[in-house]
């Protein structure tokens, strides 16, 4: 005999399949009864997958990499408010400790952050010429967990805006390495210069895409390029402006440009066909647990309930190559009070946050 989790109510398995209850046996899902247990805990409610934070850096401030227990912290943060499966996406902290932790959240690494010299936040990358690009590649493709993230745009100081950091061919030659080697490629950027050459190369997926253009998007949806908004970051852009306008007056004003269009970009994309999953950018200048905040961010945006809620659950899980709520998956789920696809604000507010088959919060 062992102990049983009984979880009913609204099971959420999918955008269209729901079910009415569930049980947790050894920490994984089964929707059979089991015959015998010790004993049973019930808990009642809506049913989430654990939801998915695509853009989030464990082990990473506003200065750099961080210690254990300050990367403890930020898990921990993450996990209360029902993150479940986070993506990495840059930190040079070393965070495999963390997958021995039963009661921390799955993370999917992308290694540290590659950039051009000067051109990123301090202590967060390694910061690289074209010709080391291939290389720095290849060596985070297989620290990684199936990730690489280039930072594909940034401030030039003597342009003062924005521009593309690498050349074509090296972009080329860099993305074919890692998918030699098993992995995907993601890229920061902002600015509209870099996406081209970017996709064209063969990217993966683009955080933060503020750049979206009507010429860029078609491309986009035509490869399958997802994107990672990261609109709660997005936020940010107005105070960024304010604080470069006196030296780098070109870029704020673009900054602000981009800002202002900020929801029809990502409208654009979706209506486009392009992917778009959730992620918060928590760990840099933003504290974690925003996952719900972005949620509604995409739904402000004018993304329909339900694909906002599949771009951190279902779809973000297919995504990532991780289970949902299946049979025989890792008992990693949420339970709500009420209809999250009726209102995604029920997701600032989870009852129950279960781990592998233990109930956390």
């Amino acid at each position: 005999m062992s102990e049983v989790l009984h979880v009913k109510g609204r099971v959420l398995v999918g955008p269209e399949e729901v079910r009415e209850e569930l049980w947790v046996v050894g920490g994984r899902i089964t929707y059979e009864r089991p015959r015998t247990a010790r004993e049973t805990t019930t808990v009642s409610g809506w049913v989430l997958p654990g939801l998915v934070d695509a853009h989030c850096h464990v082990g990473l401030d506003r200065h750099g990499p961080v210690d254990d227990a300050t990367s403890e912290k930020q898990a921990l943060t993450d996990r209360e408010a029902g993150t479940l499966l986070i993506r990495d996406a840059g930190s040079p902290s070393d965070t495999r400790w963390i997958d021995d932790r039963e009661d921390l959240p799955k993370i999917i690494r992308a290694g540290r952050h590659i950039a051009r010299t000067r051109r990123y936040i301090r202590n967060y990358a390694h910061e690289i010429e074209p010709t080391d690009l291939v290389a720095y590649v290849g060596r985070e493709a297989r620290r990684g967990d199936g990730w690489v993230k280039l930072v594909g745009d940034w401030i030039d100081r003597e342009a003062g805006d924005l521009t593309a950091c690498w050349p074509r061919p090296e972009v080329e030659a860099a993305i074919a390495e890692a998918h030699r080697l098993g992995a995907r490629v993601t890229a920061h950027c902002f600015a509209e210069d870099s996406l081209r050459d970017l996709v064209e190369a063969g990217i993966d997926c683009i955080e933060h895409a503020t750049g979206l253009t009507e010429d860029t998007i078609p491309l986009f949806a035509e490869r399958g390029v997802a994107i990672v908004p990261t609109l709660v970051n997005i936020a940010t852009f107005p105070h960024l402006a304010d604080g470069g306008e006196a030296k780098f007056p070109r870029w704020s004003a673009h900054m602000r440009r981009l800002h202002e269009r900020r929801y029809d970009t990502v409208r654009s994309a979706y209506d486009a066909g392009v992917p778009v999953y959730v992620g918060t950018d928590a760990g840099g200048s933003l504290p974690h647990g925003l996952v719900a905040a972005e949620v509604a961010e995409l739904v402000k945006a004018g993304i329909p309930v339900r694909d906002a809620l599949s771009a951190t659950t279902w779809g973000a899980r297919e995504w990532l190559g991780r289970p949902g709520l299946a049979e025989g998956a890792p008992a990693d789920l949420v339970v709500y009070g009420a209809d999250p696809r009726a209102d995604v604000g029920v997701l600032a507010d989870p009852l129950r946050v279960v781990l592998n088959g233990q109930v956390r919060a």
